[in-house]
């Protein structure tokens, strides 16, 4: 019989291997000796304890899975506890028994994490979702669009939840672009039709401006090319591209009716600075029949002027105050000529001259008679009243002498 510290050989060759709770056996030898049936026995318990460290580290440093690890260790429990071999299995079981531990651990860690990472991933989706719900009612298309892009890359770069969870904030998140989307289009659709009502208007205002490019009524014209331009601003925006087309036919036909307005009025105004320049010369001649000496003269000169001057045609606008007031001036100087020369030559108003001087030389005469008798009679009162009712006569008196010789010439 043979034996060493963890087994035994029987004479009948029975192999035992010896444990906490007693021996078992685990084989027969009949081929060979007691010692050569240990050893192989023995090489098979170190075949099982390679095992167990290779699963110890696997454990200790993969992500091996908690159910393959428990799987694995279980295949070699059972070699432990009913496998055929020789050794220290105690110290094998309970090297098995640490490792549950430490697969169980892993496993909780792992749940732990996952769930952590779960609830990170739920707050994560909940924000893209927050997010892309408060965008669908932006109306800042290009930057509201592009964002809610980037959101659905950031969406797909995220790991799934629970089926139900995820497919309930995918489809908020989804909804959510979707009322963005419609309400996009339904706003250019709007804009579409804007800017075809807009091109409209505007082929209808660049055929009145082509149709009025040609006129040489200034003003009126100048006037109705102010009102296009006013329904033109109105009219909004039409596509980029037949914007700039019209536009281009619209400011061509303004600039042909402009342009040649600027030639009439470039040629009208040098003309009327020559009319400056005669008007200035017949004023300087009007000027030179004052002072009057000779009213008939006088007339006769400045009607001959005046046919001239109205011959000669418009003046540049802030020279005609200046030329007009020029011949005022002389016009002003015949008519109060003309209204003295009237008063001296008027019978009735020389009649009324002469009969107020009689009037007040009458008057004169009967209180420088009666002032006569006053002092005569020493009456002191009286001839003091007589004295200022006759200094007052006088003055009367003095200016009707001077209205008759004005009448007299």
């Amino acid at each position: 019989m043979s034996s060493d510290p963890w087994g035994r050989v029987d004479e009948q060759g029975t192999v035992y291997v010896r444990t906490a709770d007693g021996e078992r056996v685990v084989g027969s030898w009949q081929a060979g000796s007691p010692e050569e049936a240990l050893a192989y026995f023995e090489r098979k318990y170190q075949g099982i304890e390679v095992e167990i460290g290779l699963l110890e580290k696997r454990v200790r440093t993969t992500d091996l899975a908690a159910k393959d690890a428990l799987t694995a260790l279980e295949h070699l429990r059972a070699q432990v506890t009913e496998g055929h071999a020789v050794g220290d299995l105690d110290a094998l079981a309970k090297r098995l028994d640490t490792l549950a531990g430490e697969i169980e651990s892993r496993r909780e860690e792992r749940k732990a994490a996952r769930a952590k990472a779960q609830n990170e991933t739920r707050a994560a989706k909940e924000a893209l979702v927050a997010e892309a719900e408060q965008l669908a009612e932006s109306t800042q298309w290009r930057e509201a669009g592009d964002r809610l892009r980037a959101l659905v890359d950031t969406w797909k770069g995220l790991p799934r939840l629970d089926r139900k969870s995820d497919d309930e904030l995918w489809h908020r998140f989804s909804h959510a672009r979707s009322v963005f989307s419609k309400h996009r289009k339904a706003h250019f659709a709007t804009l579409d039709a804007e800017r075809e009502q807009a091109r409209q208007t505007k082929e209808r205002l660049v055929s009145e401006a082509e149709a009025l490019s040609s006129s040489t009524e200034w003003g009126d014209t100048a006037a109705r090319y102010r009102d296009l331009m006013a329904r033109w601003k109105a009219a909004g925006r039409a596509q980029r591209d037949v914007e700039d087309e019209l536009w281009a036919r619209f400011r061509g036909a303004q600039d042909v009716f402009f342009q040649a307005r600027s030639a009439v009025f470039s040629e009208r105004d040098a003309e009327q600075v020559a009319n400056q320049k005669l008007k200035e010369a017949l004023a300087t001649e009007a000027e030179a029949i004052l002072p009057i000496t000779d009213l008939k003269a006088a007339k006769a000169a400045l009607r001959e002027v005046n046919e001239r001057w109205e011959a000669i045609g418009h003046v540049p606008r802030d020279a005609r105050p200046k030329l007009d007031g020029r011949l005022n001036a002389v016009e002003r100087a015949i008519r109060e000529a003309e209204d003295a020369e009237w008063k001296r030559s008027n019978p009735e108003a020389k009649a009324r001259a002469a009969g107020m001087v009689g009037l007040f030389q009458a008057k004169a005469d009967k209180l420088q008679a009666d002032l006569v008798k006053a002092r005569a009679a020493g009456n002191a009162s009286k001839v003091a009243k007589l004295e200022s009712e006759l200094a007052g006569v006088q003055t009367l008196l003095e200016q009707a002498h001077k209205s008759q010789e004005e009448f007299s010439g």
